[in-house]
């Protein structure tokens, strides 16, 4: 019999475990303080909690409908018109997913066909371009100029050919915590106005944004919200990341065909959670003080490892803070951060492997959404390094 060569036969031959699930095994492994993978180790609402068992205890505990609860869609819709001032029909334009990811897979299984070029900015959430691959696209990469992490908008027009067919934005950025201005988004619609290219615009971090900044969400630009598909994440806004329950914003044309993918990759998300969600959100309070609460948490963090021999790059959205290293060691991310893990007891995660070719810049990445407590034997740690 023939045996499965996974060498030559893999649709994904240069793609191993996510770079999250390693470092965190690790961690684990060894008991290192977890400041890798994204997720808070601080609890969930209790309100959300119990929300989400009164609905369970109603019964809501079959398939939701396809597009999601409906109740969540029509909350986000008056989430969003009070936030951005934009209308988004929870009919036929709002989508609830099961988790960020798998809206961000939907998207691309929906719009992308062989051949079509994706251009993706990197360093990039890792699951863009193999969601590309899988679905027999081809992934253009433009880099964000760094220190700061900016994007190049001459590389990207650059990239554009009669084949590109989407281009993936991210904001706040993950990893390394920059974010996208009004000139960015002016950019953007200058170089797509009048073309057939739509827009992914990765918005999962849209209230962890800080110094007084305004997130610019695609939202904001109706010529823009005309060709896009805006992602969203429950798990993010929520601290509840292990709950995966994300949403998708897009125009009816688009929806229409998001909806054919969408369907037979997962079909509905969790009932009771969505119920629950609906509820929740209807009440500002839930969302709004998010900027200030994750503020503090970052100056707290970096404050500490002021200290320390790492340089700290200005993040100034998401739950992660870049250090450099380059003062410390010359070691490449991937040993530094293993070395780290290893040998002082913290976990963080590379930067190199959010790049194609594992470009390196001897930073690393740490996740801030801890407790007090866990930031303080953390940064005691860094600065003994």
């Amino acid at each position: 019999m023939k045996t499965y060569n996974g060498a030559s036969s893999s649709k994904l031959p240069n793609t191993g475990t996510s770079i999250f699930a390693v470092m965190s095994g690790l961690a684990n492994e060894v008991g290192a303080i977890n400041l890798s993978q994204g997720f808070p180790n601080f609890p969930v609402s209790e309100k959300l909690i119990e929300l989400v068992h009164h609905y369970m205890k109603e019964g809501m505990n079959q398939y939701a409908p396809m597009q999601g609860v409906l109740t969540l869609r029509e909350a986000i819709a008056a989430k969003v018109q009070d936030t951005y001032g934009i209308a988004y029909d929870p009919i036929n334009e709002i989508n609830i997913t099961a988790g960020a990811t798998e809206a961000i897979y939907a998207v691309i299984a929906a719009m992308i066909r062989p051949a079509d070029e994706v251009i993706v900015i990197e360093p990039a959430y890792d699951s863009y371009a193999p969601a590309v691959e899988l679905n027999g696209g081809i992934v253009r990469y433009s880099s964000l100029m760094v220190p700061e992490y900016s994007v190049n908008w001459a590389e990207v027009r650059s990239l554009i050919s009669s084949r590109t067919r989407l281009i993936i934005i991210n904001s706040p950025h993950n990893p390394t915590g920059s974010v996208l201005g009004s000139a960015d988004l002016a950019e953007l619609d200058k170089i797509t106005r009048g073309t057939d290219i739509v827009i992914m615009s990765d918005e999962v971090y849209e209230h962890l944004i800080y110094d007084g900044l305004r997130h610019e969400s695609i939202c904001w630009y109706p010529s823009l919200v005309s060709r896009s598909f805006v992602i969203g994440s429950f798990g993010k806004t929520f601290h509840a990341t292990g709950w995966k329950t994300g949403f998708v914003m897009a125009p009816s044309n688009l929806m229409t065909e998001f909806r054919k993918a969408h369907q037979f990759i997962v079909f509905a998300g969790n009932t009771p959670m969505q119920y629950a969600m609906a509820e929740y959100l209807r009440d500002k309070e839930n969302y709004i003080h998010l900027p200030v609460f994750y503020q503090q948490k970052r100056d707290f963090f970096a404050n500490l490892v002021r200290a320390s021999r790492f340089n700290i790059i200005p993040s100034y959205g998401t739950y992660f803070q870049l250090l450099d290293y380059s003062r410390i060691s010359d070691e490449t991310e991937m040993d530094f951060a293993i070395r780290l893990t290893k040998e002082f007891g913290i976990a963080s995660v590379p930067v190199s492997p959010f790049y194609h070719e594992k470009e390196d810049h001897r930073v690393l990445r740490f996740c801030f959404a801890k407790t007090e407590e866990t930031l303080e034997k953390a940064a005691a740690i860094l600065c003994r390094i």
